[in-house]
């Protein structure tokens, strides 16, 4: 692999305006879109040395066969911009959002005629102002049946309402007093259509006023001595004490804010999106997000809150943001987002007091998110059982694979490889089975597939040693003495490569060699999750619900991470030992360097100006690392 990128833009070519890039592959699909303050700066942390990158940003670069950009007046341009080419061409390398659609929501259609309130989960009803989501159905019919007390607005079906307004007698749920609209004969379209403002103007925020306004008017009934309206009165504010008693407040009663919980590993994260209206929480959005490229902490609030608010109307963005750190672009996020209310929007990090501890709690929810999104159906042994029986039936296999071993294969730099062992057993991940194999010399991936894959099943053959005796205490006290089963001598049921047809063949090939082609063996492609047979020329297309396709993804995506943890540790190992080399800079040094410009690649931007800023750097030191690190 060339250290160089064979399209990389020439010296200067690149402007220092604010703008927006696009990343190419050869048959032009955009690839990635990113925005930036200075075009140029953010550029070059792409074409820095290929052994420097993030192992998915390299996978980026080396796939990308251009880069172009387009310069705007401002950040907040580029900031538009980059939504919109993100929504536009869909490109693989930037994150992908999973919205939790298992939630049901409260709907009022206000693009009909006379406005009815749902339950549903289709999010795109034309028109429709939605609530929630809440955790259960039977929690919207409860809200629905109290709300309806008080603002008395139309239930009844499509078909039902045109029914009744044709013949003139009420639907049925109007007869027994379950529906309010203009088809019960009691109030015309337009008094109708002001209740349902009525409605979602409490539902947006709890607002105070009516409970006030029911209040004073059953005390002016009480006062002329009307008790059956007062009574009427005292059943709503019942109601609406009720639904506000439903939520319990968490911030100050005239708080309207959005606060955002993220948990993250190295291929994934989970956003717990809590509305906050009038105080209280009135919705919970869970968002999974799968990282393709190297996103995390603040750049990933960036584009979490583009999501949010990318389509949100004017209505549903609120006046206060919390999120768990800021972004760089903070502040024409909140250009951004003002233009877009029409009024003031502030993003802020809850560091105290109720914020941080609501902050707290969605954040936690993110993490229980995240572990169920990466353990979902690994707990359930008819789902486990399930997957291993559909993967023997989809692949053909003698019997059902009780034990597989996935290999990912990852670049460090043009002759530096390593490979990922990882070991599931039953369905579940075996982690002290996982093993990280060094390539010395290579000439491309199937070359290391091939020799890891040598190595490999050379320890079916010719078993290590058996490892140290162990002893094992038993319930009388004596101890007796076991041996352990030696490493690698367990032979796999099936064996999955992470890649296409030519990391297979190469797989086949090792396992020919090595006289144990009997081992069944797979490779999953992550573009189109292909799983690729040896000798087929056609790839298996497993139904994306499949527990088999869920398994081998699993799989896959843990030797994935699995190498870039490794991966992560040898780069910190790397960067060290070539700092180590400059004189009178010790491992105290070192760890503040890289503490405070956060990477590699910003460390190796910096002038000698800015790493003389770190405290105990002299000019002579600060020159010397600079010329150390520009001449690596």
């Amino acid at each position: 692999m060339a250290n160089v990128l064979p399209y990389r833009p020439k010296a200067g070519e690149i402007p220092t305006d604010p703008g927006v890039y696009r990343f190419r592959d050869a048959a032009g699909r955009v690839l990635y879109v990113g925005k930036a303050k200075n075009l140029r700066a953010r550029l070059s942390n792409y074409f820095a040395p290929l052994h420097t990158l993030h192992e998915r940003t390299r996978r980026m670069v080396t796939t990308a066969a251009s880069v172009e950009w387009t310069v705007v007046p401002t950040d907040v341009d580029s900031l538009q911009l980059e939504y919109m080419w993100i929504k536009e061409f869909d490109p693989p390398f930037n994150v992908r959002y999973r919205d939790d659609k298992s939630y049901p929501f409260m709907a009022i259609t206000l693009g009909d005629e006379a406005p009815r309130v749902i339950v549903t989960r289709n999010r795109r009803i034309s028109g429709a102002k939605y609530f929630g989501p809440y955790p259960k159905v039977w929690a919207v019919h409860e809200t629905i049946d109290l709300m309806i007390k008080v603002f008395p607005i139309r239930t009844c079906s499509d078909s039902s309402y045109k029914k009744a307004m044709a013949s003139g007698r009420p639907c049925f749920p109007g007869q027994i007093g379950r529906c309010g609209g203009p088809c019960s004969m009691k109030v015309t379209i337009e008094e109708h259509r002001a209740i349902v403002d009525d409605f979602v103007a409490f539902m947006a925020g709890g607002d105070q006023r009516f409970a006030r306004d029911l209040t004073a008017r059953m005390r002016e009934a009480s006062a002329a001595m009307d008790y059956e309206s007062a009574a009427l009165y005292r059943d709503k504010l019942q109601a609406i004490d009720a639904v506000l008693n439903k939520s319990a407040l968490v911030l100050d009663d005239a708080m309207d804010a959005d606060l955002f919980g993220i948990a993250e590993d190295e291929l994934a994260a989970a956003v717990q999106h809590f509305v906050v209206r009038g105080g209280r929480i009135r919705g919970v959005r869970a968002t999974t997000i799968e990282k393709e490229i190297d996103i995390a902490g603040a750049d990933l609030v960036d584009q979490v809150l583009q999501r949010a608010y990318g389509d949100a109307a004017a209505a549903d963005i609120p006046r206060h943001v919390f999120v768990p750190s800021m972004p760089e672009g903070a502040d024409e996020l909140e250009q951004w987002l003002q233009d877009r209310r029409g009024r003031r929007v502030t993003i802020q990090v809850a560091q105290r007091g109720r914020k941080a501890d609501l902050m707290k709690t969605a954040s936690i929810n993110a993490q229980q998110a995240l572990m169920l999104h990466k353990t979902r159906r690994t707990s359930d042994y008819v789902a486990r059982s399930q997957a291993l029986t559909d993967l023997q039936e989809a692949l053909d296999l003698p019997e059902a694979p009780l034990r597989i071993e996935g290999y990912d294969v990852s670049h460090l730099s043009g002759t530096n490889v390593v490979a990922s062992l990882v070991v599931f057993e039953d369905g579940l991940p075996r982690k002290d089975q996982y093993r990280i194999f060094g390539v010395a010399e290579t000439t491309d991936d199937t070359d290391s597939m091939y020799q890891v894959l040598t190595r490999r099943l050379a320890h079916l053959d010719h078993p290590d040693e058996a490892d140290e005796p162990v002893p094992d205490a038993t319930a009388d006290g004596e101890v007796v003495t076991t041996r352990k089963r030696p490493r690698f001598a367990y032979r796999p049921q099936l064996l999955v490569v992470d890649g296409g047809k030519p990391q297979v063949d190469a797989a086949a090939r090792a396992l020919a060699d090595a006289g144990h082609s009997e081992i069944p063996l797979c490779g999953i492609a992550k573009r189109l999750e292909e799983v690729w047979l040896p000798g087929e020329e056609y790839p298996v297309i497993l139904p994306r619900t499949s527990e088999a396709l869920y398994l081998l993804q699993r799989l896959r995506d843990e030797a994935h991470r699995f190498a870039i943890v490794h991966q992560r540790k040898r780069r910190k190992r790397d960067i060290t030992s070539v700092l180590a080399e400059v004189p009178g800079l010790g491992d105290a040094r070192i760890k503040a360097l890289l503490r405070h410009f956060g990477s590699v690649a910003s460390l190796k931007q910096a002038t000698p100006e800015q790493i003389q800023e770190l405290p105990g750097v002299g000019p002579r030191l600060a020159d010397a690392i600079h010329r150390h690190l520009s001449s690596g």
